[in-house]
This record gives C-alpha cells, structure tokens and sequence, in this order.
C-alpha cells in the first residue's frame, strides 16, 4: 500500500493533544536552546535529528536529565558503522535512571510495578520498595563475587523478580541476560552457554493456561551445564523450597540497604539480547547502559509520550525484547504493567480486562493478537472500560489494514493505534509511534527520530513510493556494540553491512510513502520474487487471514533447479473449515485481485500449524531451506522453534517431491 491507497487519515489527533504531547514540547524547548525547527512540525524535526545528529542526541541527554557522573568529551567520537562511539568518556548508570523515581518523597509511595498473572491482580510495588529490594539485591551480588562485566542471568517469567534481579544486576555494572521458562534446556544452553554466566536466577515452575508448569529437572540441567555459575538463587513461585546449594529469593532482598550504582563508562554492556536464530546458534547481541538509555528515553518519552502517571501494559515474556522495552518505561516515572500468563486465558479477549484492571494508558500487543481477537468476535469496549487507553500498539509483525479497522471500531474511534517496527538488534523501533501525526490505515506513522530510515533499491538508491531495502545510513546509540564471541567483528558485520557497506541494511522490505508514513512488508531474506516482480510475504498474509477460513498461512517462494520457481501457500485452517474446491478458488481470487496476479500460489497445502520462533515469527527460511531438501539439523536450530513437530511435515512433503521428479 503506497499514499495513494489511503489518502484519509484513520484518526488525526486534535490540537489538544499535539500541544500536550511531549514531543511537541521537546521540539519548542530544542528549538530554543539547540537551533531545531520550531516550525515544520514532526517532519521537521524528524530531520533536523538526523542531519544534526550529535546535536540531537545532546538535546535528548539534556531533556531528560540523564546524569553523567563523568562529563563526555563529544557525542561522536566516531560515525563509523559498525563501530560507532557514542559519548566517549561519559559514565553513567542505567539502574540510577530507571531508579530516580523513588527519589521524590511524592511519588515514592506510589506504584512503580503492577504485576498481574491468570488468579490475581494487579499487585503493586512501589517505588521505594522497588528501589530496597534493588539495593539488597545488589549488595548480595557483591557479597558473592559478581563484578562489573561478570554475567548474570534469569530463568524467568514476567514477574517483578525479573525486574529487581535485572536492575540489581545493572546497579553493579553486570551484564544481564534472560530467557522465559517455557523455554527448554536446550533452547536455553544455546544462549546461556555461549556468555557463561556467574549467576543464575531460576523459577521452580509458571503457571500458563490455567496449569502449573514444574521446571525443576530443567533448572537442574541449567545447573550441571553451566560451569560457571558461583551462585543460583531460587524464586519459588510454586511454593517448593531451595534446592540443595541455591540461595533463597527473600533472603537476599531483605536487607534495607541503599543501592550502590557502579558508574561505568557509556559503551558498558547492559544486557544480552539473542536473535531468533533458526539456522545456527543464536546471535548474541550486546547492547551498552549509555545507549539504551539514551535510545529509550527517547523512544519511550516523545515516541510513547509516557511519562509521570501514565500506566505501560506490553504483553511479552523475558525472552523477548520487549520486556527489555517495558522495563525501560520506568526511566520516565511510568507505572508498568508485569503480566504473568497466557494471553488468551481464559479467553481470547483476556488482555483487555488486564488492561482495564490495570488503569492501562498504552496497550501494546502482537498484531496476531490483535487478529485473533478479531476472527473470535472480540467486542473490548462493548465489556471492558478501555477509557484511561490512549493508545494501542503493535508489534511482531505489520498490523494488516483489517486489524487498524478493528481497533478502530471496537475499542474506540478517537484511538491512536502504533503499529511499530524495529528489532531485537537495536531493542527499539526503527519507525512507529509518534503522538502528533495522523494515522493511516497499514502504515506506521513516521520514522523515529535520531533515525535516519530509508529505503534503497539493489543499487543502494533511495526510493519513495517504491518498495525497498529496509536501511539506516546513520549510526543509532542502541546498535549493538558487539556481538560475544566475536573478536574479530565478521559476524556482526555480515549480518547488517555485507549488502551496503557502512550501512545498516536490516532485511525487511518497506515503502516510504511521499507523507513520510512507513509500509512493512516483510523479511527481504524470504522475499516472494516471481517473474521479477518482489512481493513481502505479509502482503500475502494480510490479504488470506482475512478469509474466516484461515487462521495462519505461510507461503514460500522457491528456485527450481530447472529454473522454474515453485510458490506453495501452507494454511492452517479455523475450526470446522475445510480445504475444498470452492476455499482454494476464493484464496486464489483473493490474491489475484488485491494483490497480483503473478503471486498465485502453485498449490495450497493443508497443514495442522504453522511453525514460529520462541518469540512468534513465523518461520520462513527454513522452511524454505527443508523444501529445498535440506536435512532437518542443517535447515533449523532445534532450539529456536516452538514446535519442532511441525517441521516433519514440511520435510516429508520434500522428500515426497523428490522421490515424484526422480
């Protein structure tokens, strides 16, 4: 969808609500003291932050008071990509920051943690009891040798222990990494292992669906496969008592003790991150306590407008980014919302009564969600009071116009709705939300700032109103400073910089459209490319889950040894619905004629799911990988998919190929 498909806004925001945003108040405030714009609005800005980006980020450091125990001696010390360094000599402290709150005797008494699981809730902590239990914590970290450097890692769910042990981790300079325990051994080993961690912060067991989830034969495993572990501590959310050897949760969070912030230098790693990492181990990202500070200020402050009274509501699990993203929400005084639980439990419409317990102002969620609710004829508004939500976004994959239209209808009129995307690799979104712009229906709203988004064609040209190369041709202060266990940097530099040198190529295909707004349509690595003409695979997506009939779909794209090229269209049917005649003509037509005629698919395949990631992307190019006839233990990390099952299909559908063309 280009700007000529949709020339009316879905929703404006009224003059009101600009003037109260606080990107609008950063930019006359910039204006004043930095040379931004103060007029031209967004886009103005959003180009003054990128062809002044030392400027920029010096105006967001001061804006948001970020506190530099050592003062920086420039804000580029150098523009290469990869390699950029940001705010050389600085230290600071990212825990300090997420932690001031509880500093004002006004607010210290108030929630900084609601934490709401499947039975109970929402249970607040406060920030000064947050800040206490940070500071034991700490000091017991100390006690057992952890260093500023040393690793420390959480087998957790989404629950305020995650938090405490994260920032604790943080305030002495460690650097902390997590995976959610419905997560296996091996799945956890292949991250784990690979940044060797001192201490382990394990759950015996979770509840999701209603069922608690034992996970002390796991944590066990965890135990006898991490040699380098010097403690383990125990957080007995179903009750059992510390296994031999590990420490217990409240003994060392008792202590009233008052946090200790290691002043690190700004490139100071924080937290590793991993990709999904489908083929192969996954990727472990590094990014630093300066620049994700800075990025998520930023983004959370003018992008999310959060600030002081406003409650933060993501649905997500510690194994993905975007608990790492919530959890910053405290950086601006923002109450966020820790949900425990399965999302559709006990109905599919659950997470709207948490955000209506919870006081929600910003809903985020998956653009599946969003659609699930919409195919199970979820009415929010109609049972739950949605008043205190100001905005609903999502993530995950591009919100289809369908579901920009439900939200609409069914939550409210006067309703911003972000559908945002960025990555893992950066922890933040490369465009989405921004509070003073319009929002048109299959669109982000804009870049973010300090982002210099654009989209190339093969010859490294940039295009507007045409598809292209997702890129970023300005360094951004949360790219990973490295990845671990790559000295010499040929990793991270092959997965973002082999197409266009010193230039951040992500590999998702976009539309800039004339008005500024962003169109996702997929991974570039799975592009349908038929008869020449590239299509994402979203596109098809968003057009066939809109059939009742189909509740997911994947569809690959694959060279023929002969030269031919072979397009299957998998779908996963809706319950009682049936793969006839008739359902394959109407999928058929359906793509023809909104999409494009070239992209019919060869055959369309009943299949009993579609396989994702531990994180819910679809899986595409191992799937790919096996129809080509890749052996199962070369085409996917075992580890990295949420049913491995589902693969034997896919493989035994190639090996039927195989054996007709032979």
């Amino acid at each position: 969808m280009t700007s000529a498909a949709s020339p009316s806004p879905l929703w404006q925001p009224d003059a009101d609500r600009i003037a109260a945003a606080h990107v609008t108040r950063f930019q006359s405030w910039a204006a004043e003291r930095y040379g931004a714009p103060a007029d031209g609005g967004y886009a103005a800005l959003h180009h003054w932050s990128v062809t002044e980006l030392e400027t920029f980020w010096k105006a967001v450091a001061d804006w948001f008071d970020v506190r530099f125990s050592t003062p920086y001696e420039r804000v580029l010390g150098s523009r290469a990509m990869p390699g950029a360094e940001w705010f050389p000599g600085a230290t600071l402290n990212y825990a300090e920051h997420a932690l001031r709150t509880a500093d004002d005797p006004a607010r210290a008494d108030e929630p900084a943690l609601l934490h709401v699981d499947e039975t109970q809730g929402p249970t607040p902590v406060s920030w000064a009891e947050l800040r206490r239990q940070v500071g034991s914590l700490a000091a017991e970290l100390r006690t057992v040798g952890v260093r500023p450097g040393d690793r420390v890692s959480g087998y957790l769910p989404n629950v305020p222990q995650a938090v405490v042990a994260f920032l604790a981790s943080a305030a002495v300079g460690a650097v902390w990494t997590s995976c959610a325990p419905d997560f296996g051994a091996r799945s956890v080993l292949d991250r784990f292992q690979q940044i060797e961690p001192v201490v382990l912060f394990a759950v015996d067991g979770y509840r999701y669906g209603g069922k608690e989830h034992d996970r002390t034969a796991t944590v066990a495993e965890l135990r006898a496969e991490l040699p380098t572990l010097r403690a383990v501590v125990h957080i007995p959310l179903l009750g059992t008592p510390a296994p031999e050897g590990a420490l217990d949760w409240s003994a060392l969070t008792s202590a009233d003790t008052e946090p200790a912030f290691e002043q690190v230098p700004f490139a100071h790693p924080l937290w590793v991150l991993y990709s999904s990492g489908t083929t192969g181990l996954p990727k472990a990202i590094v990014q630093s306590q300066g620049g994700i500070l800075l990025e998520h200020f930023k983004q959370i402050g003018l992008h999310c407008d959060l600030g002081p009274g406003d409650r933060f509501f993501w649905y997500t699990s510690t194994g993905w980014m975007m608990w790492n993203f919530l959890v910053s929400g405290l950086l601006t005084g923002t109450t966020i919302v820790l949900y425990d639980g399965s999302p559709g439990y006990p109905d599919t419409g659950a997470q709207w009564g948490v955000a209506e317990r919870t006081g929600a102002t910003l809903f985020g969620t998956s653009a599946a969600y969003v659609m699930a609710c919409r195919k199970a004829d979820v009415h929010p508004a109609r049972d739950h009071d949605l008043s205190k939500i100001a905005c609903v976004a999502t993530t995950g994959s591009p919100l289809p116009p369908d579901g920009f239209r439900w939200l609409h209808d069914e939550v409210a009129e006067d309703l911003w709705i972000a559908s945002v995307s960025g990555g893992t690799d950066v922890c933040t979104c490369f465009a989405g939300a921004v509070p003073t712009l319009p929002v048109h229906i299959g669109e982000l709203q804009a870049a973010c700032l300090g982002t210099d988004l654009q989209a190339w064609d093969p010859q490294g040209e940039p295009v507007i109103d045409e598809v292209g190369e997702l890129v970023v041709t300005n360094p951004m202060p949360s790219m990973p400073v490295r990845f671990w266990n790559d000295p010499d940097g040929s990793r991270y530099h092959d997965s973002y910089f082999d197409m266009y040198p010193g230039v951040w190529r992500h590999g998702d295909w976009i539309t800039l459209t004339d008005r500024g707004s962003v169109v996702i349509h997929g991974r570039s690595d799975s592009t349908l490319n038929r008869q020449g003409v590239r299509m994402g695979s979203a596109d098809i997506y968003e057009a066939v889950e809109r059939l009742p009939e189909i509740r997911e779909s994947l569809v690959i794209g694959l060279e023929e040894p002969d030269g031919g090229y072979w397009m299957p269209l998998f779908v996963h049917l809706a319950e009682g619905a049936v793969l006839d005649d008739t359902l394959r003509a109407r999928i058929k037509t359906t793509i023809r004629q909104e999409l494009s005629p070239r992209h019919v698919p060869d055959t369309i395949i009943e299949v009993p799911a579609v396989p994702h990631t531990l994180t819910g992307k679809r899986i595409e190019v191992p799937v790919k990988r096996l129809l080509q006839g890749t052996e199962l233990a070369k085409a996917v990390n075992p580890g990295s998919v949420d049913n491995l099952e589902l693969l034997h299909f896919y493989e035994s559908l190639a090996r039927e190929r195989r054996e007709a063309r032979a």
